[in-house]
């Protein structure tokens, strides 16, 4: 018993001497790959690869940042992101839009390398789809998989409130998608099976 509660003391006494300090931040988004759309089920046995149209999106949101001991910071996030890819479906000459607007949890692991005006960070990324059953044109979207995990990496600097940084995103699960042609006598299926990579830039301003 007073082993834990030696330990309970201890762990307080570290976050409570911990710094803690809250930003907002905003980010453009680049993806850095073109994902594809493969035919998996039609009234051809072909199946075809098309790439998509990359667009720029954004997100947005509130940044955490909490000073460990030995140069070490933990850095929880929230975002809400939105980017979107544009495909053309060769046999019928229709423009699918495939909109992701999410919810992004990063939870970064940082190292600080000049004090607070210079890190370097890394962690998993947690995310979760807010537009599904969207429809374009005779394609009705039927989300498979609404939660998925990446990482990031990436460098942050701060000059006094201001804090520029820059991140790479990769991903651990796919977002997997089918848009079905509702047109009678058809049983045209197209999946997106993909979770693009993405390069970020940004600033925020530490509140």
């Amino acid at each position: 018993m007073n082993k834990i509660l030696s330990i309970a003391l201890l762990s307080a006494s570290v976050f409570a001497s911990a710094q803690v300090s809250l930003s907002g931040k905003a980010n453009l988004l680049f993806k850095t790959d073109k994902p594809t759309w493969e035919n998996i089920q039609g009234t051809a046995v072909t199946a075809y690869n098309n790439s998509g149209k990359n667009n720029v999106g954004f997100n947005v949101g509130l940044s955490a940042k909490i000073n460990l001991p030995v140069s070490l910071f933990l850095m929880p996030e929230i975002y809400y992101t939105t980017f979107k890819t544009e495909f053309e479906v060769p046999e019928n000459n229709t423009t699918i839009e495939v909109k992701s607007n999410r919810v992004d949890v990063p939870v970064l692991l940082g190292y600080r390398l000049l004090g607070d005006n210079l890190g370097i960070f890394l962690g998993p990324v947690a995310s979760y789809n807010l537009s599904t059953d969207n429809q374009y044109n005779d394609f009705k979207e039927n989300a498979l998989n609404n939660f998925t995990v990446g990482y990031q990496f990436g460098a942050q600097a701060q000059i006094q409130k201001l804090i520029l940084n820059a991140r790479y995103e990769g991903a651990f699960t796919k977002d997997q998608r089918d848009f079905i042609n509702n047109n009678a006598g058809t049983n045209e299926r197209i999946r997106y099976d993909s979770r693009p990579s993405l390069f970020m830039v940004g600033i925020g301003y530490q509140f």
